[in-house]
């Protein structure tokens, strides 16, 4: 188990799948962002789900240990296309929510409406809006995947939030 960077502020945002994750890292020093990192984890559909998950959970624990954020965003689970998808996602979302408690990282949870709100100021925004506004806001230049801006978005949410309770004195 690791220990809070607290002179190093990385959060780390997942945005998890049982086929592909998303990741993202943003550097908060004050009012300063800094992009990091993003990517996405590619699983193989022809893998069992336990491999796959496994996969996931080592290549998270690599990101994590690697990087050493402060904490861990995760996506909540709003809905589902179908009962087996949504059985899988939540599999993977386990896998994400285990590694960050097991490395010692505080875990926090926002919806896909919250996210959007918080880096568009519209929570129905499309992803393409979601990306560009993450550009702009992160001084990035070249291409998001969009499971990294989904992931680099929850990062996002979750500052602004942190900003927003410290400026209303809720922390």
């Amino acid at each position: 188990m690791r220990h809070r960077e607290k002179n190093n502020p990385l959060i780390l945002g997942i945005d998890p799948g049982s086929h592909s994750c998303g990741y993202g890292i943003i550097k908060a020093n004050g009012n300063d962002l800094k992009y990091i990192t993003s990517g996405k984890i590619v699983l193989s559909s022809r893998s069992p789900l336990h491999i796959r998950l496994k996969e996931l959970h080592d290549t998270l624990t690599a990101i994590i240990r690697q990087y050493k954020p402060a904490e861990a965003v995760v996506e909540k689970i709003f809905f589902s296309k179908s009962a087996r998808s949504a059985l899988s996602l939540g599999h993977a979302r386990g896998v994400a929510l285990v590694v960050a408690a097991a490395e010692g990282l505080p875990v926090h949870e926002y919806t896909a409406v919250e996210v959007k709100k918080a880096v568009t100021g519209y929570g129905r925004a499309e992803k393409r809006q979601v990306q560009e506004m993450l550009r702009s806001i992160l001084s990035i230049n070249g291409c998001l995947s969009p499971d990294g801006a989904d992931a680099l978005a929850l990062a996002l949410c979750h500052i602004n939030r942190a900003w927003f309770n410290k400026a209303v004195n809720l922390r």
